[in-house]
C-alpha cells in the first residue's frame, strides 16, 4: 500500500462516508485500521460509554491486558469517544457503535457487558430518584442482552443497583435464559471507599486493607463489616460511627463537592474496572478470585443481596455466609434488610409491567 492509499484509509477511519455510518458498518470501517496480530483475550462491552463513568472506564478497560476486543455503545457522542480511545497503544481492538440501531452489533459475541448507562445523581437527588429514567433504560439494554449474548456475565453499575439488578433478572427470566451466576451488581466502590477511609484512621496504605461490604448499593444497605477488617484490629463506637456513616454517604460527599457538576464518576469507573477484572480473572481461570457483589442470594431471606463471592468461569462460582458480626453490624443489617426489600420489589414490579 503506497502513501496515498494509507492516507485514504486513515482520512475513511476518521470521516466514514454518511450511508456506511447509517447502516451500521462503521465498527467494520474502523476495522481496516487496526494493527494485526494482538494476543487473545476477552470482548467485552460498555453500553453507556459516553457518559461520565462510562468515558474513565472505557478508557481504563481499554490499558487492561485482559481485553482483546472493546465495544463501546451509547446513544450520543461514541464515535468521538471511540476515536480518541482507539489512539492508545495498547492490544484491545476499540470500536464504536450509536443509538439504539446499532445495540444488537454491539452485543453479539461479548463475554463480559458493562452498564454504566443512565443519568448520574445531582445535588439532592437519592438514588431512587433515579429510577424512573434507569429502571427503563437498563431494561431495554437488557433485552438487547438476552437476544445477543445471553451467555455473557454481566455488570450492572447503573443506580440504583438495589433495583436495576432484579429488574435485569427479570427481563432474563422472561428472556428464559437468566442465569444467576452471571448477573452481578457492581458495589466495587463500596469497598473501595470503605478501604481508602479505614486506611486514613489507621495510618495504613490502602491497598493493605480489606473490608467486606455486605448489604445493598445505597444509604443504609451499604454495611461495611468493620469487624472482619483485615489486617485485625479494632474500633472505638466512635469510630465504627464515623466509618459506616462515612462509607455509607460517600456518593452523597462527592455530589455536594462537585457542587451541582456531576457525581462520582472517576472514582466509579476505577472501581469497575477493578472488578471486571476480576471478572475476568474468573474468566480466565484464575483460582480464588473473590470480590463483594450483589447477586442472586440465600444468604438471608432477600432474594439479592451484596455479600463476599468467589468469581469463576461461569460468573459467580461460591457465594460466601455472612460470618461473625457485632452487635452494631447485626443492628445495621436489620435496617439495611428493611430498606432493601423494598427496592427489589420496586424493580420487580417496575420489570413485570
Amino acid at each position: 500500500m503506497d502513501a496515498n492509499q494509507r492516507i485514504s484509509v486513515i482520512s475513511a477511519h476518521l470521516n466514514p462516508p454518511v450511508h456506511l455510518q447509517m447502516e451500521g458498518n462503521l465498527g467494520l470501517e474502523q476495522m481496516k485500521c487496526r494493527a494485526k496480530g494482538g494476543s487473545a483475550g476477552f470482548k467485552v462491552a460498555i453500553l453507556g460509554a459516553s457518559g461520565g463513568i462510562g468515558q474513565p472506564l472505557s478508557m481504563l478497560m481499554k490499558m487492561n491486558p485482559l481485553v482483546s476486543l472493546l465495544h463501546l455503545y451509547d446513544v450520543a457522542n461514541t464515535p468521538g469517544v471511540t476515536a480518541d480511545i482507539s489512539h492508545m497503544d495498547t492490544n484491545a481492538v476499540v470500536r464504536g457503535f450509536l443509538g439504539q440501531q446499532q445495540l444488537e452489533d454491539a452485543l453479539v459475541g461479548m463475554d463480559l457487558v458493562i452498564i454504566p448507562a443512565g443519568v448520574p445523581r445531582k445535588p439532592g437527588m437519592t438514588r431512587d430518584d433515579l429510577f424512573n429514567i434507569n429502571a427503563g433504560i437498563v431494561k431495554t439494554l437488557c433485552e438487547g442482552i438476552a437476544k445477543c449474548c445471553p451467555k455473557a456475565i454481566v455488570n450492572v453499575i447503573s443506580n440504583p443497583v438495589n433495583s436495576t439488578v432484579p429488574i435485569a433478572a427479570e427481563v432474563f427470566k422472561k428472556a428464559g435464559i437468566f442465569d444467576p451466576r452471571k448477573l452481578l451488581g457492581v458495589t466495587m466502590l463500596d469497598v473501595v471507599r470503605t478501604n481508602t477511609f479505614v486506611a486514613e484512621v489507621l495510618g495504613l496504605d490502602p491497598r493493605e486493607v480489606d473490608v467486606p461490604v455486605v448489604g445493598g448499593h445505597a444509604g443504609v444497605t451499604i454495611l461495611p463489616l468493620l469487624s472482619q477488617v483485615k489486617p485485625p484490629c479494632s474500633f472505638t463506637a466512635d469510630e465504627t460511627n464515623y466509618l459506616t456513616s462515612r462509607i455509607q454517604n460517600g456518593g452523597t460527599e462527592v455530589v455536594e463537592a462537585k457542587a451541582g457538576t456531576g457525581s462520582a464518576t472517576l472514582s466509579m469507573a476505577y472501581a469497575a474496572v477493578k472488578f471486571a477484572e476480576s471478572c475476568l480473572r474468573g474468566l480466565r481461570g484464575d483460582a480464588s478470585v473473590v470480590q463483594c457483589s450483589f447477586v442472586a442470594s440465600q444468604v438471608t431471606e432477600l432474594p439479592f443481596f451484596a455479600s463476599k463471592v468467589r468469581l469463576g468461569h461461569h460468573g459467580v462460582e461460591e457465594i460466601y455466609p455472612l460470618g461473625p458480626l457485632s452487635e452494631y453490624e447485626r443492628a445495621g443489617l436489620d435496617k439495611a434488610k428493611e430498606e432493601l426489600a423494598a427496592s427489589i420489589n420496586k424493580g420487580v414490579a417496575f420489570a413485570k409491567k
